[in-house]
Formats: structure tokens, sequence, C-alpha cells
């Protein structure tokens, strides 16, 4: 099977998406995913099938399809919402002063009406034409959506107002729509509805732009996980080192990776022994020691000590390489919530087309004039078209993102709320999420006879010289405690064992149980003990001894957030089951969920384990919330139905996710839920009061009874709820 990725153009909604993927379907041996947000299909197809031909059929289907260019350089940053917003403004400065002129009679001067009309066909033309265009896509397709109803509501408004100035009584000098909301038969041939058809494409037209503006753009996800990699490397050739970039480098290839570096490429260490930190791959909270033999992976960093690389996989075939390419799929593969506008849509036009249809054939039956019965039928599609269903849903999103942002919670997009709703389980991550990220000194033991801050004080002193985290944790929380530490002569530092030095006349060895072994000093029961029960619990015990004799054990762990229980509980209020999945171990995990209320738990897990577990779980019919923070966690919050990153994590997380939590706080996870439910809600009932004022005025049109005056009102009463109804989400509370 062949695959390639193809660029979809001409999409509006998630039906268009479904469209194009059954066109691809039908061809032999062809199986295709669309992603609207993305706007690319991922296609896989047997050597029956030509690429051309799956361009074909997707422009046989109405939209434009590209295939990818030779050389898959990045595009350059454009603002996708710039074209969007140029037309609104051009809209607003056209419609204002229609909708202006229509509502008050005092500016109704001599011949307002052909001013009207001048400033509303480029707004009904123009403006509406991406609804006119995706309208003839659906008539197509035999489908109908809100670009439907749009397109039809705005020119049987416009086109009614052009026959009532040309051909009837609505062009005459000195006409006027009074101000009154009489229910009478009028002639429709003196009535003009400019005022609604351009107000109605400016509303929608604003709607769009609030959306554009907050949709995700998934492809951010991919560009800044590939930016993660090293950029440059230090390639030893012969006996020279040489500086060159990335995409120079060829398997094989050893390279040199000093302290603070990234490691170029996938590979094994053939010189020098250091700690890196992979915690972005594994979630492992503590560094991993290495030495010659040891495989190590492009992107992840060393921390102190220089090592020589051998180059085993380069580019497309590295681990960063395939955790974007998860990423990817995973949001391919995530089913892309239909506008709730759209179905409504796919509903209600072919009623009101048919009421239109019942009304005409109605009142000639029963005698009226044609040019009566006509006006009768085009005032049901006038009425039908609720400008407010354009505010509805942008209107809802923009208050509830916005006090979500003040609340530390970004919401991305109209598409995601669908989820929060039936959500039921939530996966932590736990390094970063759970837990602070950073190792801490939570303990220290002395053995009989010795205090626990003079084993304190030696131990910070001579770990202070050294840059391992785990050093650092002991050296900071020595400094915090006791205050200036003593200085230390002689340090040295004993890859992947410990450190020792000297401190006020005493040899100190400080590091593994082994390395105090190793060295013959005395390791007394109590210590042993000590650091059974610190392995036991998740921790890192770091034996200190001097003398002779091994004299007390420091314990540092990733320390669990002061507000994670709280959430946990939180997020049971709620209903949901709380999973902790780690690429840690299962101690450690296991005591990081005991003390957050946490009863399952999935330990030593790599990336793709976490998109498994996440598919599994949907498998099973749950719906999954995702929580993370790492670049580890970017396939599985692309994949969850609903992906939340924590604020202080990786720029791919919070590209990959729905939902990102920029105060770190986790109880901000049921709070954002909870927020999500609240403006979905409002979104909702936005659409039946968008819907209702009109359909309320359907009977008047239907009787012939309408005159603008109504239909303006309609228009008015609809928007003015719709935007007071969003704004009752500024009192959302958080529940912290």
């Amino acid at each position: 099977m062949n695959t390639v990725e193809l660029t979809i153009g001409g999409m509006t909604c998630a039906s268009c998406a479904a469209r194009v993927e059954k066109k691809l379907n039908k061809l032999d041996g062809v199986t295709a995913t669309v992603n609207f947000a993305t706007e690319k299909a991922r296609v896989e197809f047997g050597d029956a099938v030509s690429p051309e031909q799956l361009v074909t059929a997707v422009e046989a289907a109405g939209y434009h399809a590209e295939l990818p260019t030779a050389v898959d350089q990045p595009a350059p940053e454009v603002d996708p919402t710039a074209a969007l917003r140029q037309r609104l403004l051009i809209c607003v400065a056209l419609s204002v002063p229609v909708i202006a002129m229509a509502m008050a009679p005092a500016l109704q001067f001599t011949y307002w009406q052909w001013l009207s009309l001048t400033l509303a066909a480029p707004v009904v033309v123009w403006g509406a034409w991406p609804f006119h265009r995706a309208a003839m896509t659906n008539l197509r397709h035999g489908a109908a959506t809100m670009d439907t109803l749009i397109s039809i509501g705005t020119l049987a408004a416009f086109g009614w107002s052009i026959y009532a100035l040309f051909w009837g009584t609505a062009g005459a000098p000195g006409m006027t729509h009074p101000f009154e909301l009489t229910i009478a038969r009028t002639d429709g041939s003196g009535n003009i509805y400019l005022e609604a058809a351009a107000g109605v494409t400016t509303f929608i037209l604003a709607g769009r732009y609030f959306e554009a503006r907050a949709k995700r753009r998934a492809g951010a996800a991919l560009r800044a996980l590939l930016e993660l990699g090293a950029k440059e490397v230090t390639v030893r050739r012969g006996a020279a080192e040489q500086r060159i970039p990335i995409d120079q480098l060829v398997a094989g290839d050893e390279f040199v990776v000093r302290p603070g570096e990234k490691v170029a490429a996938d590979g094994v260490v053939v010189e020098g022994a250091s700690a890196v930190d992979a915690s972005m791959l594994t979630g492992e909270s503590v560094p991993v020691e290495v030495a010659p033999g040891a495989q190590v992976v492009g992107a992840t960093v060393n921390v102190d000590g220089r090592l020589v690389v051998r180059a085993e996989r380069i580019g497309a075939d590295t681990q960063l390489a395939q955790m974007a390419q998860m990423v990817e799929e995973a949001q391919n593969g995530k089913a892309q919530a239909q506008r709730l506008a759209d179905r409504i849509s796919g509903v209600f036009v072919p009623i009101v087309i048919a009421l239109s249809v019942a009304t005409l054939g109605f009142w000639i039956g029963s005698g009226l004039s044609v040019a009566a019965a006509f006006t009768a039928a085009v005032a049901v599609l006038i009425i039908a078209c609720p400008c407010a269903l354009g505010l509805a849903t942008p209107m809802a999103l923009m208050v509830g993102t916005g006090r979500g942002a003040q609340l530390g919670i970004v919401i991305k997009g109209p598409e995601v709320l669908e989820s929060t709703r039936r959500v039921d389980t939530v996966i932590v991550d736990k390094t970063g999420t759970v837990t602070t990220g950073r190792m801490t000194l939570v303990d220290v033991f002395a053995v009989e006879g010795e205090q626990p801050d003079e084993a304190l004080l030696v131990a910070g002193a001579v770990e202070s010289p050294s840059e391992h985290p785990i050093a650092a944790a002991i050296a900071t929380g020595a400094r915090e405690k006791l205050g200036e530490l003593p200085a230390v002569e002689g340090f040295a530092n004993l890859r992947g064992l410990g450190v020792e030095g000297s401190v006020e006349g005493r040899r100190v060895l400080l590091g593994r149980l082994r390395l105090l072994s190793d060295r013959s000093l005395d390791i007394p029961d109590e210590v042993r003990h000590a650091v059974q029960r610190a392995e036991s619990d998740g921790r890192t015990a770091v034996v200190v001894g001097w003398d002779g004799s091994a004299r007390g054990v420091l314990m540092v762990a990733d320390a669990v957030k002061p507000t994670s229980a709280e959430a946990i509980s939180l997020l049971k209020k709620l209903g949901l089951t709380p999973i902790v999945v780690t690429g840690d171990n299962e101690a450690v995990a296991r005591s990081v969920a005991t003390q957050v209320g946490i009863d399952e738990v999935i330990a030593g897990v790599l990336p793709h384990d976490k998109v498994d577990t996440v598919t599994r779980l949907q498998g099973e019919g749950k719906v999954v919330a995702m929580v993370g923070d790492g670049i580890n966690d970017a396939a599985a919050l692309a994949q969850a139905d609903l992906g939340l990153a924590m604020g202080s994590g990786t720029d791919v997380a919070i590209e990959a996710s729905d939902l990102t939590l920029v105060s770190n706080d986790l109880r901000a996870v049921p709070d954002a839920i909870r927020l999500s439910r609240r403006t979905l809600s409002t979104i909702k009932s936005n659409l039946f009061w968008a819907f209702a004022y009109n359909v309320a005025a359907l009977p008047l049109a239907a009787a012939g009874l309408l005159n603008p005056m109504i239909a303006g009102a309609a228009m008015a009463f609809s928007s003015v709820f719709v935007v007071t109804n969003s704004l009752r989400l500024r009192a959302f509370t958080p529940s912290r």
C-alpha cells in the first residue's frame, strides 16, 4: 500500500470533510481519513489507483486537492483570518448605514432606498460569496447546512428587494418604512428587505471570524515537535571535529554531545559517561545514567558529561520523528464534531423550503394573485434566515474563553466543547502534572548518634558543585533549611555512582548504597532499612558517609503538587474516573497515586503505549480526557476525546491539546470541564432562541402579514438575546 497526504481546499464544515472522505473511499482499494481542522486527507491506496486519480475524485466532489510538493519546506507563517477580517470590515462599513436607514424613518431621505441597494449589493454578492459557493456545493450533494440557509435567505431578501424597487412601488421617490409593528397584509411590492440581507451576511461573517480566530491550528503541534531536535551537530571525522547542519548527519557518523546539549540523533554511546534527561520521552523524572554501549535518543538532553555517540537512526527514522507521525495520525483519526448549527440547518432548511413552496401553492389555490402568493412564499425564506445563528456559537465561545482566560483556562475552539459533556474517564500524566516535575528533598534520616541536620549540612556541601538534578535537590534543600553551606575541597564526580569531597576536615562519600559498600564503609542495618523504605515509597535514596561508616540517608523525589489531591477529589465529584499513566516505574507511580487518591495506575509506558491506552479505553466505550505536559504526552493528547495541557508544559503538548491550563494547577482541570459544559449549554440555548424568534414569525410570513419592521425586530431581538445570554458566562465561578 502507498500513503499520501493531500491538502484539501474549499471545505466549510465537518460534513464537507465527510463527503470528501466518502468520495475517496469509493475508489478501489482506497482508505482515506479527512481532517477538517488541518484540511488534510491521509490516503492509503494500492497500485491500481494513482495519486492523480485521488485529486480528480476530490475535485469531482466539488473541492480542491493538492499533492505534497517534492521538497516539504515549512510554509511561511500566514494569518489564516486576514482575508476573512478584511471581508468582514468592508461588510460592516457598508451594512451599518443600510440597517440604520431601514430602522430609523428620520434617516429615510428621498431615494434612500437606492443608496441602500448600492451599499447592500456588494455585501450580499461579494461578502456572502463563501456562503453561496458552499451552498452550491451542498446542492450538488443533496445536503443542507448553515451555509445553505444563509445563502437562500439573503438571496431571497435581496432578490425580492430588487423586484420591489424595479417592478414594484418601492422605488418611488419618497418611499418610507414607517416604524410600526402592525400585523396586517401589505403589498409586498412596496417593501424592501436589504437591511435583513446585509445584516445577516455581516453578522454571520463576524461569527465566522471569531470562530476562525479560536480555531486550533493543528499543524503547529507537528512544527513545534520537529523544532525540538538539534539544529547543528559536532561530528568527529578522523582526528578533527566539525560543526555541520543536522540534515548532513548520516548513519554511522560519530558525534560529540557536550553538557547541556541535545543529542542530535538516536544512537549508541561509544565514549564517555553522563546522565541524560530523557523525561520528554519516558516521563522518568530522574536522569538516566549512560556509559559506552548505552542507547540514547535524539532531542534528549545531556546533563553533565561529554559523550561521543554513533548515529544509528536519523531523520524520519528517529523516535522524535515517529512521535510527530503519531501526533499527526491521532489528529487525523480524531472525529471532528460537526457544528451544531449545521446539524440543525440540515433539518430546518428542507422544512423552510417545503413551507415556502406550500405557502405559494396554498395562496394560488385560494384565488390570491400570483404576486401576493409569491410575496408570502419569499417572506417565509426571508424570515427563516436568523442572523443570531451566526453569533450563537462564537459569542458564547468568546465570553466563555474570556472567563476561562481569567481563570487560567484557554479553550481552543467550539468543536472541543462537544466532548466535555460526555467525558467519563480522565487520564493524568504523573511528572509535571500531578507532581512538580523537579526533584525535591523530602526527608532526611540519620543513624543513632547523628543529627539529621548535620547529615544534611555535610551532604548539601558536597553536592553543591554538582549539576546533577538529584545533587541540586539536596543542595537546595540544605540551603533552604540551614542557610549557607561550608566549602568543599577535593570534589570528585564519580560518574553514575555519586560524589566525594572534603568538608571541615572529613572525607565525605555520597551516593548509592553500592558505592559506600564498594569503598568498604560500614553500612548499619538501620541505613539499609531506611533505603528499602524510601525505594518502596518510590523515592530515590542517597546515602552519605564519613569516617568509615554510613551516617544518613537523604530521600529525594518528584514532589506531589499540594493542590493535586483536591483536584482529583473534584474530578470524582463530577463523576469522572481518574487514571495515572506514566513512563515512570511502578513503585513511584503507585506512591504518587496513593497520595492523591487515584486507584488505577498504568506505569512504565512509552509515548506510543499512552496512545494505545487511550485507544483501548475508547474501544471500551469510554470518552477519554487526557491531561499532560510533556512531549511524550502529545500524541495521547491529540488522540483523546479531550486533551488538556498544563501551561508549564512543552509547546508541542499545548499545540496538540484542546484546552490549555495556564495556571499549572491541576484544580483547573475540573474547572475547565465545568466551564466547557456551561459554555456548550449556553451555545445550545443560543441556537434555540436564534431560531425561536424567527420560527415564531414564520406563520405571519406564510399568512402574508410580514412587514420589514417585524423582520427587523425578529432579527434584533434574537441577536440581543444571544448576546445577553452569552454574557451570563462571565458569572462562572471556579470550585477552587
